[in-house]
Order: structure tokens, then C-alpha cells, then sequence
């Protein structure tokens, strides 16, 4: 058996045809299996959902109740048969509630890992690495050039920012799910007590967060707070809001955003960032390198990122490999980001 005769990459997304389900479908389909609820991984539309609980309910609080026909909540270790395959989901380290699909059929087994990271994050279940035969992996930052380092050090560098500027405001752009909850909870780890101020469009997410267990001390929204409050404070938005007019109620504020893009000079000068942080919910370079080779797997298959490294790494360690290019999965349209949810590009 081979690995096309489980999953076939399509236009729409992989399929299991002997399942009769999509994996991240690209486009509304009867059935799906959802790694996580970021908007390009996880649309509305679908006659049926498969995936964690946490995945369903912040699908919900992005899309509404009706945000599919039916939907069916997995806990990450259990198994169940769809059609002639056994599907289960595996703890993906990305975001709280993401997974990795493990579709098994006749002793042959595909994961496909959706985004992950295998760096310890408190705000999710860490990552675990399942053996397989085939690994479907992502490669948003797949080029050596991506070494995200240590998180903490990057949180240094913003309170050491706010002690050389105690009058300016600080303006952390970050995504809405996932980001900017990972970054209230390094802030605080950090040793810094002070309310930690947030745009609306976080609001949600965030009191989900807090219902899951997850701890972020004093935080407020900022449309409550006065000028003078916002004087040597943390504010967390998302990335398009800090050129947006939202951002003119802070005095004088010095701009941040915490991406692994923030590697790239480049992108930090082009949009205008003072303070580029370097924090990461994707793998980088290292980590995707060390997971693809961890798996045991002998044929892996590239999505969404800097496929080509990737394969090219693979295929010299004598690995089958190949790029998806599957389109619809990565950079999303961030102008919409403040207005309601959802709300933003998710990849990062």
C-alpha cells in the first residue's frame, strides 16, 4: 500500500477517500477533520466536524453556533473508525486544543502534524511525537535562517524596554488566538504585576483561555482604560491595529510584534516595528529538522511555507519527500483583524 492510496492531496485539501473526510479542508466539504482553529486550517461551512473540544468551541466563538452541520469532539489519544481507516489526535504543541491527525489503514501510518512546535508553551498540551510511516509536516519557517531562540529572552527585551521608557506606552502586535495568550502568560512568568491591557477583538479568545485554566493575572480591556494609564504599559493587539487610529489613544507608544518573522530584519523595518520579538508558535528550522527525523518516517510530504528547503533536506538524508502545495494554508488578509472575529491572519 502507499501512502496515496490512505491520503490524496486535492485542491480542496488532503483527502481520505476511504474515510470519506477532509483534513483542514480548504473549502466547505461533508466532512472534516480540524487540526486547529486558526482560520486557514479551519473554515466554516462543513456539513461535519471532527476535532478536540477546544478546537469546536473557539470555531464556535470565531464563526457562531451554526458554524457547521453537525460536529463531533475527539479527546487527543482516542481513536475511532471512519470508514475503512482508524483516525486519532495527537497533542500538536501549537495552540490550545491543536492536534495532529494519525490516519491508519493496513499497518500503514500517515500523521499529518497541522502546525506544531515542539518547545514548551504553557498555554497548551506540549507536542507529541507520534511514529509513523509517512510524516505530512508543515514548513512555514523552513529555512535555516529560522532559529526562534528563547522565548524568555524576548520578554526581556520588552521589560527592559518599558524600564528605559516608563512614560511611553508599549504596543505588542500579536495574533489573537494563541499569540497573544502565550505572551500574557510569559510576561507574568517574567515577574512583571501590572494590568496587561488588550484590544477588544482579543476578548473572547482570552476569557476562553482563562475558563481552560489558563492564568493571566490583571488584564484589562484597553477601550476602558484612560491616556494616562497606558504610560510605561504592556498593550497586546493585533498586528494591524498597531497603524490603525485604535492606537493613538497610547502616549507616545514604542511599537513591538512578536513573530518568528521578526527574524527578518527586513520585515520588521517594512512595518514600521521599533521592538521585533522573536516569538514563535511554529517549529523553526531545528525543530521541524529534528521532528521530520524523529518521526522514523521514510516519506514525507511538505505543506504550506518554505517547502522547497525542506524537501531538499529530506531527499538528501535518503527520504522520499515532496511538496504539497496545497493553496490556502499560511499568509491570510490581516486588514481585517480589529473588526470582529475572526479576526486576523493565524499563522504566525
Amino acid at each position: 500500500m502507499r501512502p496515496e492510496d490512505i491520503l490524496l492531496p486535492t485542491a480542496a485539501g488532503v483527502c481520505c477517500k476511504a474515510g470519506g473526510f477532509y483534513i483542514d479542508p480548504t473549502r466547505p466539504v461533508d466532512k472534516a477533520v480540524i487540526t486547529h482553529a486558526h482560520s486557514d486550517h479551519a473554515r466554516a461551512g462543513h456539513g461535519a466536524v471532527l476535532a478536540t473540544q477546544e478546537t469546536l468551541d473557539l470555531m464556535r466563538l470565531r464563526y457562531g453556533e451554526n458554524f457547521a452541520g453537525a460536529t463531533q469532539a475527539i479527546r487527543y489519544g482516542e481513536s475511532l473508525h471512519m470508514g475503512g481507516v482508524e483516525v486519532a489526535l495527537y497533542p500538536a504543541g501549537h495552540i490550545l486544543g491543536s492536534a495532529q491527525i494519525a490516519v491508519t489503514c493496513a499497518g500503514m501510518r500517515i500523521v499529518v502534524s497541522g502546525d506544531y512546535k515542539d518547545v514548551a508553551d504553557p498555554t497548551c498540551t506540549p507536542f507529541e511525537l507520534i511514529p509513523c510511516n509517512t510524516f505530512i509536516t508543515e514548513a512555514t519557517f523552513g529555512l535555516p535562517v529560522f532559529r526562534h531562540g528563547n522565548p524568555d529572552n524576548e520578554i526581556a527585551k520588552l521589560l527592559a524596554s518599558l524600564v528605559l521608557f516608563p512614560e511611553r506606552a508599549h504596543l505588542v502586535g500579536s495574533y489573537v488566538l494563541g499569540k497573544t495568550q502565550r505572551l500574557m502568560v510569559l510576561i507574568r512568568n517574567a515577574g512583571y504585576d501590572k494590568p496587561i491591557y488588550m484590544h477588544g477583538a482579543m476578548e473572547k479568545i482570552t476569557r476562553y483561555y482563562q475558563t481552560r485554566g489558563i492564568a493571566f493575572g490583571d488584564v484589562r480591556l484597553a477601550r476602558d482604560a484612560h491616556k494616562a494609564d497606558f504610560a510605561g504599559a504592556i498593550a497586546l493587539c493585533p498586528p494591524s491595529a498597531l497603524k490603525e487610529v485604535w492606537s493613538r489613544r497610547f502616549p507616545d507608544p514604542i511599537t513591538a510584534y512578536a513573530s518568528g518573522w521578526m527574524r527578518v530584519r527586513a520585515r520588521a523595518r517594512q512595518r514600521g516595528v521599533e521592538l521585533p520579538l522573536v516569538v514563535s508558535d511554529h517549529a523553526d528550522w531545528d525543530g521541524l529538522t529534528a521532528t521530520v527525523a524523529a518521526t522514523g518516517a521514510s516519506e514525507i510530504w511538505v505543506t504550506h511555507g518554505q517547502e522547497e528547503a525542506l524537501v531538499h533536506w529530506s531527499t538528501t538524508r535518503g527520504l522520499r519527500a515532496r511538496p504539497l502545495n496545497i493553496v490556502g494554508y499560511g499568509d491570510e488578509d490581516e486588514t481585517s483583524d480589529t473588526a470582529s472575529l475572526p479576526d486576523q491572519a493565524e499563522i504566525e
